[in-house]
């Protein structure tokens, strides 16, 4: 989405849609990542600690924001900081810039990466927050890998460099009664055709450890030194073991971030064992209960693609099979 076609829209005149075309404009959408201290935390543990990796060097910030990575990096001792941003929050990042005294060491960019002209041409080091829901839901991945092709240095370093994605089942009766067997019997009235469009919608929330009933399947890990593209559209087997008798109703999705280049490795976790962050987890539910005893497997595909309309949105299809039912069952999902 072009946010800079609302450029000229003084920030207190912007309307509901001046917002819908650039939704990162709104001020709110920064302070709940602001204020994801696991998130900003970690980046800021990865930069100010490793002082070593940054001193001297240049940076590229990609979707730079408000531009705390880009003043973590000017802390950390840079010789100097690019930032960019397509959003109208680059006016706002420019004056908390200036009001910080790094105006010197920080160049802000609005625009595209593709279509910007930058100051420097060649980076010592990029970072960026890139990670959306289910890692890449409305991710900037595409944009941080073709900034390393285009402006990272031979041997240059990325912050984070590494992702990882998991999937396991989870035991969630009461919210799938909630959210989805609702549309069954709504007042009398039979709902039940909007409830295929519901199952059909991943849910974006927190699941408590304890509705886990399997262990975790790693399902994609994207090194971003050398991943493509392409990478990013990607189908893989799982398979999951039952911790326990129970009952799966939906399969879960998280991930986890890591910057592998650091002194002292800094990693983190959007598990339903770990602390709580903005991205929570993804919770794709079943059109059928799954029955599982201790040790039993259920097997299965995950395809993930890029919408065709919108490459921002996305495209999974889970398909699986369990011990008790060995009929394969097929579900296709956007998250959009």
């Amino acid at each position: 989405m072009d946010a800079t076609a609302s450029s000229s829209v003084d920030p207190h005149d912007m309307t509901s849609k001046d917002y819908y075309a650039d939704s990162y404009a709104h001020f709110g959408i920064h302070e709940e990542m602001l204020k994801d201290t696991v998130r900003t935390g970690s980046y800021r543990s990865a930069i100010v600690n490793n002082t070593h990796l940054f001193k001297g060097k240049t940076v590229l910030d990609v979707g730079c924001g408000t531009g705390i990575l880009s003043m973590f990096a000017a802390k950390a001792g840079a010789s100097h900081v690019v930032g960019i941003d397509m959003s109208n929050i680059i006016d706002q990042a420019q004056k908390i810039i200036e009001a910080n005294g790094l105006s010197q060491t920080i160049t802000l960019v609005k625009g595209k990466l593709e279509e910007a002209e930058l100051p420097i041409k060649q980076f010592d080091i990029i970072i960026s927050e890139w990670m959306g829901y289910f890692l890449l839901y409305e991710s900037m991945l595409d944009t941080v890998l073709l900034a390393r092709d285009l402006y990272l240095k031979p041997g240059g370093l990325i912050f984070p460099d590494n992702a990882t994605m998991y999937l396991a089942a989870i035991e969630d009766q009461d919210y799938k009664e909630e959210k989805i067997n609702f549309w069954d019997n709504v007042y009398g009235f039979d709902y039940s055709c909007i409830k295929d469009i519901a199952l059909r919608e991943p849910l974006v929330d927190t699941v408590e450890l304890k509705s886990v009933v399997t262990d975790p399947c790693m399902i994609k890990h994207i090194d971003l030194l050398t991943a493509k593209k392409e990478d990013l559209t990607f189908e893989v087997p799982f398979t999951l073991r039952a911790t326990r008798n129970d009952y799966a109703h939906a399969f879960l999705a998280w991930f986890d971030i890591s910057f592998e280049c650091t002194h002292k490795k800094v990693k983190f976790s959007t598990g339903p064992h770990a602390q709580y962050t903005h991205w929570k987890q993804t919770v794709f539910y079943t059109p059928n209960t799954i029955t599982i005893s201790e040790g039993d497997t259920i097997t299965g595909r995950l395809s993930c693609a890029p919408n065709q309309r919108n490459n921002r949105d996305l495209d999974i299809s889970i398909s699986y099979e369990s011990v008790q039912d060995p009929t394969p069952t097929t579900m296709t999902y956007k998250m959009s």
